[in-house]
């Protein structure tokens, strides 16, 4: 198959592509790294392997659309960190145009192809359902009405706005996604390491997460599913709350997990960003569930032996 992947040199993409790659499929990697159009195979991914092709992901089409031509699958992963900077006036405007036009983009080429993708799946968050206490929220709950809900909404209606038939769309609502080489983990281990982790704020919001690996698979499950459409929530079937998964992350890790991080105290680290921390989602994956999607990490224990080893 051929693959583009948007967003594909990252923590979540860059497995995506390596093991797109070690099966034979030929990977594009659409980047901002070199001028629109421009490509360069990788040394060492093999044939076909994997070519980075550089774009301008400003809401337009451009010379780099052609990448797209005959693709099996476009895989959405654009979008800037949504924690990596204090939030400020600006830093959410980035948060915002770094989704929405890299997914206006991709849906202008794509409706202008004469061989389209037959599948489109594009990121979304599970920030789409708002904060929800310890209500379970599948893929037909409602939208909030935050800030990051609302990105959201607007995020998956880019994606969306594709009207060609042949065109079958996912939009992936993603949870915290758990690897200790990179992502949110790294700095949620960090207070263990000097043996003051413990949880955030009370500990009783939910935190919707899901293991790297499952969402690796899961991604590719739903390029080869044709009834994968639509929304599907990319969180393990089990969310815990901060609590629990502080005192797992502490077993796992040979850690207590005795030191709560107070609301203030978190609020004055990271501003607005903050609430989000503090509230969280209890997301469930209905659809994936019911559509024979099986999870290798469906409990947090499972996944930290995964990713730390037995203890």
């Amino acid at each position: 198959m051929k693959i583009v992947i948007a967003g594909g040199t990252g923590f979540l993409g860059t497995p995506l592509a390596g093991i797109c790659a070690e099966e034979g499929h030929d990977v594009r990697l659409l980047t901002r790294a070199l001028p629109p159009g421009a490509s360069r195979h990788e040394a060492g991914t093999g044939v076909p392997g994997i070519t980075s092709v550089g774009w301008a992901p400003d809401g337009r089409a451009g010379a780099w659309a052609a990448a797209l031509e005959s693709a099996d699958a476009v895989v959405n992963l654009a979008g800037a960190s949504i924690a990596a900077k204090r939030w400020t006036p600006a830093w959410k405007a980035e948060l915002r145009d770094s989704r929405l036009l890299a997914t206006r983009s991709l849906a202008t080429a794509i409706e202008a192809l004469d061989t389209p993708p037959r599948v489109f799946v594009s990121m979304s968050g599970v920030n789409y359902y708002g904060s929800s206490g310890d209500e379970p929220k599948g893929e037909s709950s409602p939208a909030g009405e935050d800030f990051l809900a609302q990105l959201c909404r607007d995020w998956e209606a880019e994606a969306l706005r594709i009207q060609r038939r042949e065109v079958r769309v996912a939009v992936v609502r993603t949870g915290i996604v758990l690897e200790r080489s990179g992502g949110a983990l790294v700095e949620l281990m960090r207070p263990f390491r000097f043996f003051a982790g413990g949880p955030l704020g009370s500990g009783r919001q939910y935190m919707s997460w899901i293991h790297r690996h499952d969402w690796v698979e899961m991604i590719r499950w739903i390029v080869n599913t044709p009834e994968a459409a639509g929304p599907l929530n990319a969180t393990a079937p089990h969310p815990v709350t901060n609590r629990h998964f502080s005192r797992a992350l502490g077993r796992a890790m040979g850690r207590p997990a005795l030191v709560p991080a107070p609301a203030f105290a978190i609020r004055l680290a990271v501003g607005e960003f903050a609430d989000y921390l503090l509230t969280g989602q209890r997301v469930v994956p209905e659809r994936p569930l019911a559509l024979g999607y099986h999870f290798r990490y469906p409990e947090i224990e499972m996944a930290f032996r995964g990713i730390f080893g037995e203890r």
